[in-house]
């Protein structure tokens, strides 16, 4: 029986053609799939699939922050230098603090594997006591950023970013995140 608190996490999915049932998205499937094999809390997730609009992009936001209340709330695409792209611009104009750590760390993975890494525009920040990280939408590229870049011995070559994010969730007021150490150990201080 899991003892553990239950977490909200917000998972929104950016995209025209996605949207509109030109195809169907991957973003948030290969989101629930890493998380639900890293993250040891019973999940609640609150999904959304929504075009490339700013303004919807950040009402969405602003209700998984606001009512629903999401400990942390991850989205998928829209983050490049296309016109369309504005998940970036919805997200720093809904945040109360911008965190630029997790958009460097996400280039410098994605650099490990393309040199368009250097195109994306992804950020994070806080509004209230949600953490907002702006994600990759291709699959790979997701648990790419998540989990980091290993090297064939299974040593950690690039750190990925959910180590850091139950501490930082933790600092906001958000629940009390415990990960499955053998997919991704959460870094937290000792205590003193």
């Amino acid at each position: 029986m899991n003892t553990l608190s239950p977490i909200a996490i917000g998972l929104i999915a950016t995209s025209d053609r996605a949207s509109s049932g030109v195809y169907a998205d991957e973003g948030i499937p290969a989101l629930k799939n890493w998380l639900d094999r890293a993250v040891r809390n019973p999940v609640r997730y609150v999904e959304a699939l929504i075009p490339d609009d700013q303004d919807e992009i950040e009402s969405m936001l602003i209700h998984m922050a606001d009512q629903e209340h999401c400990d942390v709330i991850f989205t998928t695409g829209g983050t490049g230098p296309a016109p369309r792209d504005v998940t970036p611009e919805a997200t720093l104009a809904v945040l109360d603090k911008e965190l630029p750590g997790f958009g460097e760390q996400m280039r410098r993975i994605s650099l490990h594997y393309v040199p368009t890494a250097i195109l994306s525009r992804q950020t994070a920040g806080i509004r209230g006591s949600s953490l907002i990280v702006n994600l990759p939408g291709w699959p790979r590229a997701i648990a790419e950023t998540l989990g980091g870049v290993c090297a064939e011995d299974g040593s950690v070559v690039v750190p990925g970013l959910f180590g850091a994010i139950p501490y930082c969730v933790d600092l906001i007021g958000g629940g009390f995140i415990e990960t499955d150490a053998a997919v991704c150990p959460a870094f937290r201080p000792k205590q003193k």
